[in-house]
């Protein structure tokens, strides 16, 4: 038995309000917050903590920004610099067959005028230089891993990782123990699929008067394309191949400046086959001939994946609970129809601060309910409302989902008398006895690529001699689950190689390389028993987009 030292006392650092996760909507908290303290000549402290090494190393999106909520949060964001330069002047909405395209009528939630084709992360970035500049403490490199509660059950901030810890679960020679950040009032933004949201919803059951939250994997592309190829400002969505009618999901191109293109495809989780592979059906897509001839001659210069939430407005939990709320995708916020989700993100985190900040004023208690009344009577609450059965009607298939959509669109506008119902992703799945394989062809190097070449261009990394933090609850259905009767699916649905089937005597085991990983987060959602928990590693790990 190995003797371990024992644990080293971790610091505290006091802050009235303390936020984890500076995406859109932690960063927006961050400086609303110090906007009202300024407003009132009052200087509470607020933080936010960052798992990724910097501020938009672990962002990834489209992007297509409505700047709605940046105006009301920063009118003077264009004078300032923000990295927002790319006006959207022409929509296409097209279904693809094999071979061919069909130009449909772009429907009203995704016409993008007044809109702007940006990076997510570039846009982060500067929101945290706002923060810093207004009076907030960030700190990026640093996960939150562990909710702090009282005695009287209500959270009181989170604590960092141990930083050091090594395979075997002792001390390292560079062992650091974490940092407990306590606060009056913390706030949730840690995105889609958030490791310690999830402990929330359990904790105090949030989950318990929705339906279950349904996601798609994104996967993206950057290209450096040749200038007789790049149209500024064009918005391309597409739906139909490489995908069956039974899956949902689609494209998305979108024209930069500087002769960049986005190229990205989004595959619903609810999809059936375990042989389909979103990885493998991103790379068929890109051979299409309406894309093919853009990315001829080019260069692709990044590459990343990550989850997103599409359960909308019927998938939203409880958002306050004792000492904190959810903001942003980790309380599902994203409009799935409209293919955005940062303005509402921001607008979420600008009422949690004001929440916070009246709290903090008037001296309350623990909980913020003024954050969910106001909230209700947001613009968030109205357009998920709207479009709340559009994601759902595609449950059976694109024909239907098309029909749905447009009676939704064109004849309910929004106010239909029902409320279709969303389902867990995880139990979509059927064996593979029921299933066909998915035949893919092999990666040309110059269009299609495969997995590994790709996470080389995420720039991941993580610190090697650190404990899995991809963990299965119960090891032994990797093999008598996944593989004997799913195939396991976890090889082909992971878009970073991360799982991966060998021979250990003779016999099939289930290798994970987990410093693969890039934080999509699909293997937590999809796996079909749930025995797949995927938990922080040390901050600062993981991937390191610059322009996703």
């Amino acid at each position: 038995m190995t003797d371990f030292p024992p644990p080293v006392q971790r610091e505290s650092m006091p802050y009235d309000v303390t936020v984890v996760g500076a995406g859109p909507s932690g960063l927006a908290a961050a400086i609303r917050f110090r906007q009202l303290c300024a407003e009132h000549d009052t200087d509470y402290s607020i933080c936010v903590l960052e798992k990724g090494a910097e501020i938009g190393a672990h962002i990834l999106s489209g992007a297509v920004l409505d700047p709605i909520t940046l105006n009301e949060l920063l009118p003077n964001w264009q004078q300032d610099g923000a990295p927002i330069t790319t006006a959207v002047d022409n929509d296409r909405f097209v279904y693809l067959s094999k071979k061919r395209a069909f130009k449909l009528p772009t429907p009203p939630s995704m016409c993008n005028e007044g809109n702007y084709i940006i990076s997510l992360g570039k846009l982060c970035r500067w929101l945290g230089e706002q923060a810093e500049a207004a009076g907030a403490d960030l700190f990026p490199g640093f996960a939150a891993a562990e909710i702090l509660f009282d005695e009287q059950d209500t959270v009181v901030g989170v604590a960092t990782g141990d930083m050091g810890i090594t395979k075997q679960g002792s001390q390292g020679n560079n062992y650091q123990p974490g940092v407990e950040l306590q606060a009056r009032y913390t706030l949730f933004a840690e995105g889609c699929r958030g490791s310690l949201t999830g402990e929330l919803e359990q904790h105090y059951q949030l989950r318990k008067s929705c339906d279950p939250q349904t996601y798609g994997l994104g996967i993206k592309e950057l290209w450096e394309v040749n200038p007789e190829h790049c149209q500024t400002g064009t918005v391309l969505h597409t739906i139909g191949w490489p995908l069956d009618r039974k899956t949902y999901g689609g494209s998305f191109v979108y024209h930069l400046d500087d002769n960049q293109v986005a190229v990205g495809f989004v595959v619903g989780l609810d999809y059936q086959n375990p042989y389909l592979s979103p990885f493998e059906e991103f790379q068929r897509f890109k051979h299409h001939p309406t894309i093919k001839p853009m990315l001829n001659g080019g260069r692709r210069i990044a590459y990343g994946a990550r989850c997103l939430v599409e359960g909308g407005f019927q998938s939203i939990p409880q958002l306050v609970f004792p000492g904190g709320v959810l903001i942003g995708d980790a309380a599902g916020f994203l409009n799935v129809a409209r293919i955005k989700g940062t303005h509402t993100a921001i607008k979420s985190g600008m009422l949690a601060a004001e929440a916070a900040f009246t709290a903090l004023q008037q001296d309350q208690a623990a909980s913020l309910e003024s954050y969910s009344s106001t909230l209700q009577q947001s613009h968030i609450w109205s357009e998920l409302k709207e479009v709340r059965n559009i994601r759902p009607g595609f449950h059976r298939g694109l024909l239907a989902g098309l029909t749905n959509a447009a009676l939704e669109a064109y004849v309910f506008r929004g106010k239909a008398p029902w409320t279709l119902r969303n389902h867990a992703d995880h139990k979509q799945l059927k064996e593979a006895r029921n299933c066909l394989p998915i035949n893919y062809p092999k990666a040309d190097g110059k269009i299609s690529f495969d997995r590994l070449s790709s996470v080389y261009l995420s720039n991941t990394f993580h610190e090697e001699n650190q404990p899995c933090h991809l963990q299965l609850r119960d090891p032994g259905k990797a093999i008598t689950v996944n593989f004997k009767r799913y195939a396991s699916p976890e090889q082909r649905y992971c878009p970073a190689g991360v799982y991966e089937i060998i021979q250990e005597n003779g016999k099939p085991a289930l290798q994970i390389n987990a410093q693969n990983c890039i934080h999509c987060k699909t293997c937590d959602i999809k796996d079909p028993t749930g025995n797949i928990h995927w938990t922080t590693p040390e901050g600062g790990g993981g991937p390191g987009y610059s322009a996703m």
